[in-house]
């Protein structure tokens, strides 16, 4: 049954990414039509907006959107486009699954990590504060029961649902009695509800250093929204870098895949850019419109071009360009 979803190209590169995996989804048979939108700095030079009411309204009704990374300018500058959104349709759950893939050289072999992040609260959303008359900029981590409970839940049913053995929650309750302290006793008050899953706790700064001494011991992992957005880049590094990771931002009526790479406007139009990330988070997608055996095929297609150096692009060692990966993959679908 064919299903239509919104999506966003977004600049840099995303444009290019955005075709050849649209291209790969086609030539798969997904079944999928695409209503087509800009955000960030493409729409805002279009039309003055950085999130226009079309591309609200599309997300709204189609429920699903696939995103191309957006430029998020450091310091002064527009706000994060993916906060805004993620906050905008309560995307609280940021879902960052990091599996070893062979033929992708890394340091270490066998990972298969997920990472539940909390999505809309905490130091990351933003709520920042400032007096002027003494110079002074506080930045809250809002942390409520509601977004405690409702993260640690889904990474527990997703534990329960995939035969997953073990989950770690991550915190820093030792200094930060309040806040973190809080998330950390909602959190075992929900592992008391799953007996059938493991769980233990680690903080923040231990758990770093165990994912760089001793990733194969972890399974799913939780957190908060700030600490899971460092967590979820250092797990991307062990298994090969943000340009083969997928990321999902779900909630209770939408979801949005997106890479989790940056723009790369310096290699922008130059069919140099490697569209696994987005892939990726595609083939999740796929899975969550039950899309399960076109979305196999394609990880696997897709899997067999990542072996083949001749056909990877050059941030994996190889000289293909971004449509030569596509084509590659498409010829390893069957």
């Amino acid at each position: 049954m064919s299903t239509t979803i919104t999506l966003i190209q977004g600049d840099g590169i995303g444009p290019e990414i955005t075709d050849a995996v649209v291209s790969i989804l086609d030539a798969a048979g997904a079944d999928l039509n695409y209503e087509k939108h800009d955000a960030g700095i493409t729409s805002y030079n279009a039309c003055g907006k950085l999130i226009t009411e079309e591309l609200i309204a599309s997300i709204k009704e189609h429920k699903v959107a696939l995103k191309g990374p957006i430029t998020t300018p450091v310091g002064d500058g527009f706000r994060s486009i993916n906060v805004s959104l993620r906050l905008m349709f309560d995307l609280y759950q940021n879902i960052r699954p990091c599996k070893s893939i062979p033929g992708v050289a890394t340091k270490f072999e066998g990972i298969d990590i997920v990472l539940f992040r909390e999505n809309t609260e905490g130091l990351y959303s933003g709520l920042e504060l400032f007096d002027e008359r003494h110079q002074i900029y506080d930045s809250i981590a809002r942390v409520t029961r509601l977004g405690c409970d409702r993260i640690v839940r889904a990474a527990f049913e997703y534990a329960v649902k995939h035969g997953r053995k073990k989950v770690t929650i991550v915190h820093k309750a030792n200094i930060l009695k309040s806040s973190s302290a809080f998330f950390l006793h909602v959190a075992k008050e929900v592992a008391a509800e799953f007996p059938q899953v493991a769980w233990e706790d680690k903080i923040i700064d231990n758990m770093c250093m165990q994912l760089v001494a001793y990733p194969e011991r972890y399974d799913v992992l939780v957190t908060t929204n700030l600490f899971g957005d460092i967590l979820s880049d250092l797990m991307a590094a062990l298994v090969g870098g943000l340009g083969i990771v997928a990321g999902a931002n779900i909630g209770k009526d939408c979801a949005i895949f997106e890479a989790v790479h940056g723009s790369a406007p310096d290699i922008a139009g130059q069919n140099k850019a490697n569209p696994t990330a987005l892939l990726q988070s595609a083939i999740m997608m796929l899975r969550h419109l039950n899309k399960f055996e076109v979305a196999n095929k394609i990880e696997q297609a897709l899997f067999k071009t990542l072996a083949d150096k001749e056909y990877c692009t050059g941030d994996l060692g190889g000289k293909a360009g971004t449509k030569e990966f596509a084509q590659s993959v498409i010829a390893n679908l069957v």
